[in-house]
């Protein structure tokens, strides 16, 4: 691999690859919103930024995270439909009740985009994470540093990446006041990916 003054990890197959944070993935969100929002505005109620990308000054995988928020199973079904002409594929929970995922080969490399029930757990997962880290510079640190650990320790083992970030996750989403119950649940996701589309929290 070619070594830089960056480091520069992303994902590429089986090879996890981390980019220090680029002021760029912001102006991509909102290419990205232009073209989706206007065509699921009407059923929606929230077109959101989330990862590790929406976090300035946190090394991330290049890849967009976009939950686009709904109120109820119908507008979800709605936005599924307008979704599907533009060539994504739902693939549905993969595991995270309230969180379906859409893929979509044009972007598979670019973006991870998801439609998410208003209040469900996996919304409520991406916020209280992504708020956190907004508030808090040293988590910012102290995040991007395990990230580029664990991908220079396994950088062809996703699994055991992603696992790796469980425990620092796991005490944000306790202060954020997340249950027993649903640190369980949302951390049982973490075990290993459910799908090429694999959130970068």
């Amino acid at each position: 691999m070619l070594v830089t003054n960056k480091t520069d990890y992303f994902v590429t197959g089986t090879s996890i690859h981390i980019v220090e944070y680029d002021p760029c993935w912001k102006t991509r969100f909102n290419e990205f919103k232009d073209v989706l929002w206007p065509v699921v505005a009407d059923h929606s109620i929230g077109f959101e930024h989330v990862g590790s990308t929406a976090v300035e000054g946190l090394a991330a995988k290049p890849i967009i995270d976009i939950d686009i928020v709904v109120s109820s199973m119908n507008a979800l079904l709605k936005v599924i439909e307008r979704l599907v002409p533009l060539g994504y594929v739902h693939q549905g929970e993969l595991g995270i009740q309230g969180r379906h995922a859409f893929f979509q080969q044009e972007n598979v490399s670019k973006l991870h985009l998801y439609v998410c029930l208003e209040g469900s757990l996996g919304l409520r997962n991406h916020l209280a994470l992504r708020d956190y880290l907004r508030a808090h510079p040293s988590a910012v640190k102290e995040y991007s540093n395990l990230k580029k650990r664990l991908a220079q320790q396994y950088p062809n083992n996703i699994d055991c990446y992603v696992e790796g970030k469980t425990s620092f996750i796991a005490a944000i989403l306790e202060r954020c006041s997340f249950t027993p119950c649903e640190l369980l649940n949302v951390l049982s996701s973490n075990k290993s990916p459910k799908s090429i589309i694999q959130s970068d929290h």
